[in-house]
């Protein structure tokens, strides 16, 4: 048994009145929707069932973003991955990993986001963007002046702005799937992704 899970059905299991299971219509509406996107319902689903109307809420939020468009999809999914592979969400890495095959974006980059500095694969611009999301997510904020005028040359505006914002949704996400010990549950390899590369403690690339 995962670790999220042995925490939330011990918790359950001494507190009889808290919901053991994701029940009613919208909980069949976000299990059908899990399997259809994820093959899978997520373990976090679990987790958050505790308090339907925030999971309601952070899901109507992550909708929404969905609507942006000003950033491209390429450089949104490698600047997420970037955020998530900084806080250390393995959830979040693996997640995106596997959208970025289901929506048919770049994998082979998106693979080699948590050993981008020694990977040859990226262009200068990607660079920029996750050195940008890095630097977010860093405690205090590394953000420089050169870096937002940099990426907003490269951007434009509103696309540093959408950037910014899902760097900081990314963060929201991560930190608390962490916190909450809500880990990878293999969503990339369950579709035959090759697993994502790693870089080694001295910098060498390694697979």
């Amino acid at each position: 048994m995962s670790t999220v899970r042995h925490l939330w059905r011990r918790h359950d299991e001494q507190h009889p009145s808290s919901p053991t299971e994701i029940t009613g219509l919208y909980g069949a509406l976000l299990k059908t929707m899990s399997r259809k996107m994820l093959g899978q319902v997520p373990d976090a689903a679990g987790v958050m069932w505790h308090y339907p109307t925030l999971l309601k809420d952070m899901m109507r939020f992550g909708r929404r973003s969905e609507s942006w468009n000003r950033l491209d999809p390429n450089l949104a999914t490698l600047a997420t991955m970037a955020s998530a592979a900084t806080v250390g969400c393995s959830f979040c890495l693996d997640l995106h990993y596997f959208m970025s095959h289901d929506r048919g974006l770049d994998e082979a980059k998106a693979r080699e986001v948590p050993r981008w500095r020694q990977s040859t694969a990226f262009t200068p611009l990607e660079r920029r963007v996750m050195e940008y999301a890095e630097a977010m997510c860093q405690t205090p904020l590394t953000v420089t002046d050169e870096m937002s005028a940099a990426l907003l040359d490269a951007l434009g505006a509103p696309a540093l702005l959408e950037l910014t914002a899902r760097i900081g949704a990314m963060n929201l996400t991560a930190r608390s799937n962490v916190a909450l010990g809500i880990r990878s549950q293999e969503f990339a390899a369950s579709c035959g992704l090759p697993p994502l590369a790693t870089a080694t403690a001295d910098g060498v690339a390694s697979a």
